[in-house]
């Protein structure tokens, strides 16, 4: 294998060959709680739902409560995966409920936060659908809520136990590649199978509802580094989606920078490829969707691969529930909780409103959507 390195006499770059090495045994896999095996309620049956309940059905988890206004939906999904559970098109019956642990609350987020808000009164743990709020003050009431109340609230930011991004993102806590100094993400996908859909309602489905994964990930990085964001976003050419399917990002923080690249409105050729650079070496993944991605590490020993197992459907979803359920068991913070996810959420929000008046915005300034 190869890598690239400036020559000292010339201008252009040479090739070398590098050695490579093992790749080094990471975290990146779902882990699950020792021996908490609380009951689990799911409150909203749509789209999404169903990859939730599949992911919890094979971790084998206890799923005794399902509810969405729609009892067919509902009673669906019992008959599929947990033939045992109740069904509801009552939340506060799922709320009320004592022996209920925790909640998967995955409704549109403008049904999501009264639930939230009643099942933290009632002290369940609750793990939050994304993208979290619409209002980073609404999401700081909640988290200050979940404390006052002494349970967990974390949002289901799937994207991170994706075992592509998983090993990106435990390379980096690791200390392996040194200090992030630039995160750059270009996605090439067909996103137009929202077409006819509620998303295609979303004006900023591109940046809000998609983008929200990249800005989580570049945010489980860098933390509270980022300084300024500019974005930009635009119709492809001969679409016919009423929203805009192209967007890009440019975030300057602390010491480096990263860049977010959608084109979601690429019928052919699909690309998705990450770049994560750092003091010491980088990491980066291709392929050509969530499930075909190849991880390579370039660091001072050579270059390696790591053979990795899973996906990002399951093992995304699994990996948001476990995480809430470890830390609930481990009295700690998960990874995912939505106060960290606020920074997700104030970058996505500082690149959106960037986009519209084509000025950068310093991240937390910009409070909600408008």
């Amino acid at each position: 294998m190869s890598n690239i390195e400036a020559s000292p006499d010339q201008y252009a770059l040479e090739t070398r060959v590098d050695e490579t090495f093992t790749a080094p045994e990471l975290p990146y896999k779902p882990r699950d709680a020792k021996i908490y095996r609380p009951q689990i309620g799911l409150i909203g049956c749509g789209g999404i739902s169903a990859t939730h309940l599949k992911a919890y059905f094979l971790a084998g988890y206890n799923v005794v409560a399902l509810c969405d206004k729609n009892l067919e939906k509902a009673e669906r999904h019992r008959k599929t995966f947990f033939s045992n559970a109740r069904v509801s098109n009552n939340p506060l019956e799922l709320i009320q409920r004592e022996d209920i642990g925790v909640l998967d609350i995955i409704t549109h987020p403008e049904d999501r936060v009264t639930l939230i808000e009643a099942a933290l009164q009632a002290k369940k743990h609750v793990l939050s659908q994304k993208p979290f709020v619409t209002d980073l003050d609404v999401g700081l009431q909640l988290c200050d809520l979940a404390d006052e109340m002494g349970v967990k609230l974390a949002v289901n930011q799937n994207g991170r136990w994706a075992p592509h991004l998983a090993y990106m993102r435990e390379a980096a806590r690791a200390g392996i590649i040194g200090e992030v100094i630039s995160v750059h993400v270009d996605i090439h996908w067909d996103h137009t199978w929202t077409a006819g859909t509620p998303f295609e309602n979303v004006e900023d489905l591109v940046l809000y509802d998609f983008g929200i994964h990249w800005f989580d990930f570049v945010s489980s990085l860098i933390g509270n580094r980022a300084l300024r964001v500019q974005a930009s976003r635009a119709f492809a050419s001969q679409q016919t989606m009423r929203i805009p399917m192209l967007a890009q990002v440019l975030i300057e923080f602390e010491g480096g920078q990263a860049s977010l690249v959608f084109d979601a409105h690429q019928k052919y050729g699909a690309r998705d490829q990450t770049y994560l650079g750092g003091t010491l070496g980088s990491i980066t993944s291709q392929g050509a969707n969530l499930g075909e991605q190849t991880v390579t590490l370039y660091t001072k020993d050579g270059i390696a691969q790591p053979k990795l197992e899973g996906a990002w459907f399951d093992d995304g979803f699994h990996g948001a529930m476990a995480e809430l359920l470890c830390a609930i068991e481990e009295q700690r913070q998960p990874l995912n909780n939505a106060r960290d996810n606020l920074q997700s959420l104030a970058l996505c929000f500082a690149a959106i409103a960037a986009s519209k008046d084509g000025t950068a915005k310093i991240p937390f300034e910009v409070r909600n959507l408008e």
